[in-house]
């Protein structure tokens, strides 16, 4: 039978654990309540400072093909991360090889055709209905219903409160980009040549409805998309006048020849706007003479279509510019990415005090990571405990705040809504994912997105757990740290199963968070009420 002074020390955490279920910002995880003890009794709720410092990825990330979902077009700059622009790159194949265009085959037109990430919510859709419209292919009146869709942007969707300009340009490509098996980073240079195309963009897209006065039967029916005019006689010069060359008889020897597109933008500030890399379509409109059965001639219309999706070459091309940023300043003394692939598990690279970073930088697309490490004297702490005490880890999670102490920072851009998480030289999720792959776990936690103050919870509880109750692990040796990075994991679209660490977002998440760092005031000891340093914050039981 429990005792009443028992009972009455564990009130307080009985009645915390029923709000903290029902919260979506939990202190007590599903994983923490399978892993304690029989018989626990009394309950500590503690946070100890954490060392958290930088890794200087050198601003280049793995963005072929194979890491692309989605890619991100345009250039968005801010004082505290400074100015980042971004292109696409792709080969181009006929869809058909050796094509006949027919006789005396002339181009009328070229369209690229890009499907941009767009909002329907009703209040941002703008519909545009013309009734006294006259369809151009036969004069027929007819009745134009035009809808606008504002594309989903990251940065400034207005500059000066006037919406921000940008100029999409289309290049051809001069170099060879390889197979689609290559691994292509994303500071890969690549040689352009001549611009093929440009357009203004307002930020919009649209679809494209025409009917007909007399009947309503559809003249056209164009899906939501942004149509961008090439240069016809470039066209008609690369492929309509190469009918029967070799050029045109493989695939081989055409993406050899007609190397590929760039889409970029003209300017270095603005925003970054999203699409899927295969939704992309080049359509050349043209004209050749058909002879009828009396000897007639007439010209006829026909098209063929270029493929610039799946099959192809891919890349996310990412230009940063640092010079006078404090992100800059902060990579001087980050650690660097390549310490960390060179070294392995052989050379423990050295993580102490003088490494710990008071900011962090957390930024996608080949920014900076965040590595956290649990000082050796809280460790130390923790282990006594659990040999003299027997606790049981509850709850153990690394919990990082916005940094809302830096003007500089003061901005209302999307901070990162989920971050990638993985133990140093770890090529799997952290054990607390695996345990509960299954039952809806949630690694990260979030609060306060909107806000200042919001701040994310990670949790490790069984991370933690071997650290302390492993006596003979010594997390040291092989250093490992956990490592975060801004991104989301992706999952197989048929089980909506995690697919694995590697497989993730992280090449186009555009996202940054200017982070509290370490506290050296608090590095193996508890962390007073309020602080917003990096922090362990632990719930467990001792008997």
């Amino acid at each position: 039978m429990i005792k009443i002074k028992t009972l009455m020390k564990m009130i307080p955490f009985l009645v915390m654990g029923m709000v903290v279920l029902n919260s979506c910002e939990g202190e007590i995880d599903d994983l923490g309540s399978q892993l304690v003890s029989g018989n626990a009794s009394d309950g500590v709720d503690k946070a100890y400072g954490l060392i958290a410092y930088n890794v200087d990825n050198n601003d280049v990330i793995r963005a072929d093909a194979s890491k692309l979902d989605s890619v991100r077009i345009g250039a968005f700059s801010e004082q505290v991360f400074g100015g980042q622009k971004v292109s696409y790159i792709t080969q181009v194949r006929l869809n058909a090889y050796n094509p006949d265009f027919g006789k005396n085959p002339v181009i009328d037109s070229v369209v690229l055709t890009l499907k941009p990430k767009y909002q329907t919510a009703s209040d941002s859709v703008k519909t545009t209905t013309t009734e006294d419209y006259t369809y151009p292919d036969g004069a027929v009146p007819a009745k134009k219903v035009v809808t606008n869709y504002p594309v989903n942007k990251y940065g400034k969707a207005k500059m000066g409160g006037q919406k921000t300009p940008l100029t999409i340009k289309i290049n051809e490509v001069n170099d060879f980009l390889g197979g689609t098996s290559d691994s292509l980073l994303s500071n890969k240079a690549v040689a352009l040549g001549a611009e093929i195309g440009s357009k203004p963009f307002s930020g919009s897209v649209n679809s494209v409805v025409i009917t007909k006065d007399s009947d309503a039967t559809e003249l056209l029916n164009r899906a939501v998309g942004l149509r961008i005019d090439l240069d016809k006689n470039f066209f008609q010069n690369k492929i309509i006048a190469k009918q029967g060359d070799q050029v045109l008889k493989d695939a081989a020897s055409f993406i050899r020849y007609f190397k590929g597109i760039s889409i970029s933008v003209e300017q270095n500030d603005g925003y970054l706007f999203s699409m899927a890399p295969n939704d992309a379509a080049i359509t050349i409109y043209y004209k050749n003479d058909v002879t009828e059965t009396n000897g007639t001639v007439t010209r006829t219309k026909a098209e063929t279509t270029l493929n610039v999706g799946s099959g192809n070459v891919h890349l996310s091309q990412i230009n940063y510019a640092r010079a006078g940023t404090q992100y800059n300043s902060a990579m001087n003394s980050a650690v660097k990415i390549a310490d960390f692939n060179n070294i392995k598990n052989t050379n423990p690279l050295t993580v102490q005090t003088s490494n710990y970073a008071e900011k962090l930088y957390l930024q996608g697309m080949g920014g900076a990571s965040v590595g956290i490490r649990i000082p050796a004297k809280t460790l130390e702490d923790l282990r006594t405990e659990y040999k003299n005490n027997k606790i049981g880890i509850v709850s153990a999670k690394i919990r990082l705040y916005n940094d809302d102490s830096d003007a500089s920072w003061s901005n209302a851009y999307q901070k990162p809504m989920s971050l990638l998480v993985k133990e140093r030289f770890s090529a799997g999720f952290l054990p607390d994912m695996t345990t509960l792959s299954s039952a809806g776990y949630s690694l990260v936690r979030i609060a306060n997105l909107s806000t200042k103050d919001a701040y994310y919870d990670i949790g490790i509880t069984a991370s933690l757990k071997t650290l302390i109750e492993n006596e003979s692990y010594d997390p040291y040796a092989k250093n490992e740290d956990f490592i975060i990075n801004v991104g989301s994991y992706l999952s197989d679209t048929s089980t909506g199963l995690l697919l694995g660490q590697q497989y993730n977002n992280r090449a186009y998440a555009p996202y940054r968070i200017l982070l509290k760092g370490t506290d050296l005031s608090t590095v193996g000891n508890e962390v007073v009420k309020g602080s917003k340093a990096a922090q362990l914050r632990i719930i467990y039981t001792k008997k």
